[in-house]
């Protein structure tokens, strides 16, 4: 392979092989998906680990992460494609050879979505000026109607952002950290307010503004977790005000893994636990009515780590305080151990139909019992259960928690 020394660009291989090498690489940069293979896998492997499956409402679909660059300007220091780093090919494609091969794919039923991302070349209207015409050539040449998910450059101008709200079903602006200080610790070069924060909230009002029957694309983001020293409240904080007052849709988070050759290799990883609870406390903002405030901190604002945030909140409100599985409300229900969203549902369709008086009952309805039982009631009785260690020391085991 020949590169070009000033940006290692490989110049002699040909499309085909170009959209195969970078969505490879695309595995590497963490938006939204676990960051798990090395580039270097044998050819075979390579749409196992770069097609992820999105869930869309006519079900799951199949879609090509792929980047249009690898060459990238910007210094984030926790990045394999940061500037400097030799860690990776340097390659791009044009949006003539992206829109063409990924047309073929899609014909071929190797996939049915494109995830494109990338990065930043000649600055961030440049680089999306590329993106936004690999998408308009399969949108407008191609005529390709399905999913498309774009990710929206740091520096994208508006207009840019207008045309990408006209051409996805999926805009993602990735904050990385939860605020201005937090972020200048890992990426020196962006600015948390006008090139991350801004666009979201114009994408938020494009997207509210549009008219009745046009493409309503949603919003997501994404946090690095861990070398910045960020709290779990920070994050989550962050994540509530967006889902608020933004309409995100999602929030991603990505356990920070170090990476040879940048400044942060020396840092440690971010336990996977972390992730796991912080997603676990996203869902209870999300799904199940939790404010922040209800979300079990201790006093450096991390959660629990030994058992999962709605568990610890009820074991400290609940325990007390039983749910009557008959008469409470849905919103009470969620707040269960072992009951979700669509179990709530079924609970309050089967109370129609007569009382619930036991935990088969329950069980036949999809509910953990093991899970719920210490935290109810069944037509005023507390079903029998087991006491487990946290039972019978149960004033320790909220100690340290901070929840209103």
């Amino acid at each position: 392979m020949c590169y070009d020394r000033s940006v290692h660009v490989i110049h002699v291989l040909d499309a085909e092989e170009k959209v195969e090498l970078l969505s490879q690489l695309a595995v590497l940069d963490c938006d939204g998906e676990q960051c798990t293979r090395r580039v270097g896998q044998a050819k075979a492997d390579f749409l196992a680990a770069s097609i992820v499956r999105v869930q869309r409402p006519d079900g799951p679909v199949a879609v090509l992460r792929t980047m249009q660059t690898s060459v990238c300007e910007r210094n984030c220091h926790y990045c394999t494609f940061r500037i400097g780093h030799d860690g990776v090919p340097r390659l791009k494609l044009t949006p003539d050879e992206l829109a063409r091969a990924f047309d073929a794919m899609q014909r071929a039923g190797v996939v049915r979505g494109l995830f494109l991302s990338s990065g930043v070349v000649g600055g961030g209207a440049r680089t999306m000026d590329a993106m936004l015409a690999t998408v308009e050539l399969l949108r407008h040449k191609y005529m390709y109607r399905g999913y498309i998910h774009l990710k929206i450059m740091p520096g994208a101008e508006p207009a840019q952002i207008e045309q990408a709200v006209r051409l996805a079903d999926r805009l993602s602006v990735n904050l990385e950290g939860p605020d201005a200080a937090r972020l200048a610790a890992i990426a020196p070069q962006k600015n948390f307010k006008t090139e991350l924060l801004a666009p979201l909230q114009q994408l938020h009002q494009l997207v509210h503004v549009s008219q009745h029957g046009k493409r309503l694309p949603s919003l997501v983001t994404q946090f690095v977790v861990g070398p910045a020293g960020e709290s779990d409240r920070e994050l989550l904080s962050t994540a509530s005000y967006l889902y608020r007052e933004v309409g995100l849709s999602r929030a991603y988070y990505s356990a920070f893994s170090p990476v040879p050759g940048t400044p942060l290799a020396d840092a440690p990883p971010t336990p996977l636990r972390r992730e796991h609870r912080l997603y676990q406390a996203d869902w209870l903002l999300r799904f199940y009515g939790f404010t922040l405030d209800e979300i079990p901190f201790d006093h450096k604002g991390a959660l629990p780590t030994d058992v999962d945030p709605k568990m610890a909140w009820a074991r400290c409100h609940l325990a007390q305080q039983p749910v009557e599985i008959n008469c409470c409300s849905r919103q009470q229900l969620l707040r269960v151990p072992g009951i979700g969203p669509r179990t709530a549902d079924v609970i309050l369709e089967a109370r129609r139909r007569g009382r619930l008086r036991d935990l088969a009952d329950l069980q036949a309805l999809g509910v953990s019992v093991r899970r719920a039982a210490p935290f109810i009631l069944l037509d005023g009785h507390r079903p029998p259960y087991q006491l487990s260690l946290w039972n019978v020391n149960e004033a320790s085991a909220c100690e340290g928690i901070i929840s209103t």
